[in-house]
Order: C-alpha cells, then structure tokens, then sequence
C-alpha cells in the first residue's frame, strides 16, 4: 500500500516513517502507536514487505504513519525490492523513526540504514527497541556511534518509552500557515475509561452518564465483551467514556473471546486520559480489585476510584469500606474516592468535577526554571548520600507529567520518590502519576 496522495479537496496530514533491518519490531511499534492489531507481527524477518499506510494520532494531532520492510540491500532480489519500498516511503517523510534492537546491540546493517538516513536529509529518531527492564537501558547509548542524536529507549511490546518519542517527533512536523490552520482547541476529546471486575455495574455507569442504555445491563459477569465508547456533551466539553469488559483473573479465562476482551480493555485503559476503577462496595475491596488497580495505575494514567452501590450499605459496612480502600489501594496515592449509586444516579453529579482535576493535573505543564528550582530546594533540604545530585531537570512530556532528571550518579530509589514527592507537592499533581527519568552524565 502507497501512501495516500495529497489532492486540492483533502487536508495533507505530517508523514511518520518507521524504519529499520528487518525483525527489530518495526510493526509491533506501528501497533503500539495505532493502539490496535494492524501490523502482523511475526518473528520471522520479512513478513512485512510492502509500506502501508494508516491513519494514527497522538495528543490530537494527526498523521499519516508508514510501516516499512526490512531495509536490507545486496540481499535477495526480494530484499532489494522491500528496500527501494522504504526508500521511496522516506522520500515522503516529514520525521523518520529508525528502530533498532539493543538485545542484539549494534550491527553494520544498522550503520548502513543510518548513513543513507543522513544522507535522504529528513528529521530522523532513533528509538532502540526492546528495552524491557533496567538492566537494558545501558545498551542503549552503543547507538550514539550511529550520529543520529540519543537515542529513546523503548519496548515497543510493553509501550514504555514511546510516548516521549511521539511528543519529540509531532514538534518536528513542518508549521501549518495561519491560512490553513485548523482550530483544534475544544476538539480534544477526552477519553474515560470504566473498569471493574464482572458484575460490579460498570455499565449501568456507563449508560447513567451517556443517558441511553448502549450498553447490555444484565446480572451474568460477563455480559460486555467489547469496549462500547461514546461520546458525551458535558459542559466542559465532549467527553468519550468507555466501557469495557469486565477483567477477571487470567487463571479464570478460558475463552479466545474473552481473553480477547481482557486485551481491549487494557489497550482501552493505555489509550484513556482517565480510568474509572470501579469497586462493588457491597463486596468491599477484593483481592481482584487490587490487581485490577495495579495494572491499571501501571497504564500511567490518573485514576478516580468509584464505590458503587454505596446507599446499600450499613454505616459499619461503610467504615470498613473505606478502611480497606486506604489499605489496599494505597499506592493510588491521593485519587479521588466516591461514593455513589449508579442505579439509582445519587452521588453522580460528582462525577465530572472529580474528572476535570484529574485531567488538568494529567496535563501540567512546568517552566523549566520552577523545575529546577523545586529540586534545588529540596537538594539543599535533604542532599543525597554519596554525593549524588541532579545537575539539571527538564519537563519532557505531559499526559502524564514526565520529568528528565541529569545527575552526576546514580541516585538511590527512595531518594528518587523522595524527589518525585517535592515535585508533586510543588505544583499540586496529587492525583496524577508523575514519571522520572534519570539520565546520568559524565
């Protein structure tokens, strides 16, 4: 498939080309990025041969994304004709990904691909894929020697790192002319996603706050096996909430479609700028209530904890309640707890207000020289052993505010929360997940 061509009556869109030899997990980054299954995935170097083309978006801002083949010249003749695909494909490209695989480290081929990157003369991100775990992340700065910049270390499995690679990449698209820019200011829809296990009433939820019964409402766990999302004028602005199935433990899945289930409803939780975790009050704070939150608050994305079924209660059963909330879900941190009847809409209303603190924290964005001057201040308040300090700070990313910290050392974890906890309580992010990276200079 050819990218689209361009015409008077269609708005052109930044082109996004990902490249690479072949079986460094170029279509399992096209798939993460998508949020969905489009790219077939093998371990099988050159499954993907032609370039296609689909539509993908990231923080509202849309573009044309390319998968490519291997670049692999001086192979087979099928090589060669994979090649010339992805070199036709970068001739189009507004920014260029080169992927590379830091389980394999540093190869000729991927010199090569970098060379003839230089020379096509296109914005180019070297993302080095696979980084799993920690211990991997020092592979990654072998690829300096390619002359592309620093490298992004991500797990295009797993989705981490990806997200400050697309914020980079979206500032390198070409300048819209006033002439032709579109406002998107209000078209940002923001995306609500409402998990649970089976049964705790996610979607009678679901169809109080869209005000139609979308949703199948039945006593039998198991009733939603798709996300549902639709979206809702508030007087905020439209909101999309989204239904998902209810997740069970994977011991207990025993079906393809609903192990399927459980897989579109994590990918609609990384997708969400805001899960709803969902809790049977009347059953108190489960075992898989628990887990279900972990995953979720691991998604990276702020989570406003809701009880359901609350007017069903005895003012005993409710103080229990709200012990095993503090207990249990600690690592939450400060989300928002409430307490409402989806049946019946008492406690709704206090719904959306919990949501636009959520959001607006999800999305600070801080000057650089407050950053520095907050971590400055509790350096001097509480330096860390060794000798260790942070030379220098940045505000990387928002949704979630991610912050890049330079130091002289490596810094010891608690020290790290210690500063992550300054920077939150510097500028009100009690809710939302902040996200530290540390960069160490020589």
């Amino acid at each position: 498939m050819t990218p689209p061509t361009n015409t008077e009556s269609s708005e052109p869109k930044p082109v996004v080309v990902i490249v690479g030899r072949p079986n460094v997990g170029k279509s399992t980054l096209v798939n993460r990025i998508l949020g969905r299954r489009e790219a077939i995935v093998e371990e099988t170097p050159g499954v993907t041969r032609d370039r296609k083309a689909v539509d993908a978006e990231w923080q509202g801002t849309e573009f044309t994304l390319i998968d490519t083949g291997g670049w692999l010249p001086g192979g087979s003749e099928l090589d060669e004709k994979v090649s010339r695909q992805a070199e036709k494909a970068v001739q189009d490209a507004d920014v260029v990904i080169l992927v590379a695989d830091v389980a394999v480290g540093l190869t000729q081929e991927d010199a090569s691909v970098a060379e003839w990157l230089r020379k096509a003369e296109r914005p180019v991100l070297l993302a080095v894929n696979k980084v799993d775990d920690v211990r991997r992340e020092p592979g990654i700065w072998e690829f300096m020697q390619l002359g592309l910049g620093e490298p992004y270390p991500i797990s295009a499995i797993h989705g981490t790192g990806s997200a400050d690679m697309l914020d980079r990449a979206i500032e390198l698209f070409p300048e819209i002319d006033d002439d032709d820019m579109i406002v998107e200011e209000g078209e940002r829809i923001f995306s609500v996603a409402l998990v649970g296990r089976p049964n705790v009433g996610k979607s009678t939820l679901f169809n109080r706050l869209i005000g139609d019964d979308r949703s199948v409402v039945h006593d039998m766990p198991g009733t939603t096996r798709d996300t549902v999302d639709t979206v809702v004028e508030t007087d905020d602005g439209p909101v999309r909430f989204i239904d998902t199935a209810g997740m069970r433990r994977k011991g207990r899945i025993d079906e393809d479609t609903e192990y399927y289930s459980m897989l579109r409803a994590l990918s609609a939780v990384d997708q969400a700028d805001v899960a709803l975790l969902i809790v049977d009050a009347s059953e108190g704070v489960t075992g898989q209530d628990q887990r279900l939150a972990e995953r979720v608050d691991g998604a990276g994305c702020p989570v406003v904890v809701v009880l359901n079924k609350w007017e069903t209660m005895s003012a005993d059963h409710r103080a229990d309640v709200e012990f095993q909330v503090k207990r249990k879900l600690h690592f939450l941190g400060e989300s928002p707890v409430l307490r409402l009847s989806a049946l019946t809409g008492r406690g709704v209303q206090r719904l959306m207000p919990a949501l636009n603190g959520a959001i607006d924290e999800y999305q600070t964005r801080v000057p650089t020289r407050r950053v520095n001057q907050v971590l400055a201040a509790a350096q001097q308040a509480q330096p860390a052993p060794r000798g260790g300090r942070v030379l220098y700070a940045t505000q990387g990313a928002t949704d979630p505010p991610t912050f890049t910290l330079f130091t002289n050392k490596e810094l010891p974890r608690t020290y790290l929360r210690y500063l992550e906890r300054s920077i939150r309580e510097a500028f009100g992010l009690g809710t939302t997940p902040v996200k530290l990276r540390v960069r160490r200079r020589g």
